[in-house]
């Protein structure tokens, strides 16, 4: 293994605990000598990660740490450019314009042979339909971001139309259709709202009674269990 990701992996074990952890643990998971490690320790505090302890008392990471982009493998970074690119055709347009900024940053700081990774077309997504939307998908957005309530217009398959307050809860996207979920006033349940069918949108003033995360937890409780397993790792 190479020095650049062996220092990678152990920030990533850092990172995956809040206590402090001996030297002595972090060697046996890198499977290197402790001398090692120290010394590792010690380049990885160069790079601007604030690692506190010291030998004989554990380590512990301090959040907000980034690796520059060369610590990516190429699988890394393809991955990372296929998850952009299809938000780039996926979304709205505010965040198709954030995602190619995205890819722009990275790509400008990357060495060549992972730059070349980054502007491979071995990987591609599949042009999609246009989807119906009347109400703005940044609009649905604001709102989950600033937890506020939602008054909507919402037509039903068989074309009913009713006006619902809901407290927005995330937002699905799917091949063919997205889905709002959300807490809604008149029902006094969650329910799940095709944004197609949403012919107008307001957001209000209200904040949601609750944060936005207990409502997430909340609707994930409602789900049946091979669902909220799916939910879990989303």
């Amino acid at each position: 293994m190479s020095r650049t990701h062996r220092l990678f992996d152990l920030l990533q074990m850092l990172r995956g605990r809040r206590r402090p952890v001996s030297g002595a643990e972090l060697a046996r998971e890198a499977r290197i000598s402790l001398r090692t490690l120290y010394r590792d320790i010690a380049a990885l505090q160069a790079l601007g990660a604030e690692i506190d302890g010291e030998a004989g008392v554990g380590y512990v990471l301090k959040p907000g740490f980034l690796l520059p982009p060369l610590m990516f493998s190429a699988q890394e970074i393809e991955a990372f450019a296929l998850g952009l690119r299809w938000v780039a055709q996926r979304t709205d347009a505010e965040m198709a314009l954030a995602a190619r900024n995205a890819m722009a940053k990275v790509g400008a700081v990357l060495p060549a042979d992972l730059r070349v990774k980054m502007d491979d077309d071995a990987l591609l997504i599949a042009p999609a339909r246009e989807l119906p939307q009347a109400v703005p998908l940044v609009l649905l957005r604001r709102v989950l971001s600033e937890e506020r309530k939602l008054a909507i217009s919402y037509a039903d398959e068989k074309g009913s139309r009713t006006r619902r307050v809901v407290w927005p809860v995330t937002l699905g996207f799917f091949d063919m259709t997205r889905i709002l979920v959300a807490w809604c006033e008149l029902r006094r349940d969650f329910r799940h709202f095709r944004t197609d069918r949403i012919e107008a949108a307001d957001m209000l003033a209200e904040r949601t009674p609750r944060p936005r995360r207990t409502l997430m937890k909340e609707w994930r409780q409602t789900l049946p269990q091979k669902s909220k397993e799916a939910a879990d790792k989303n």
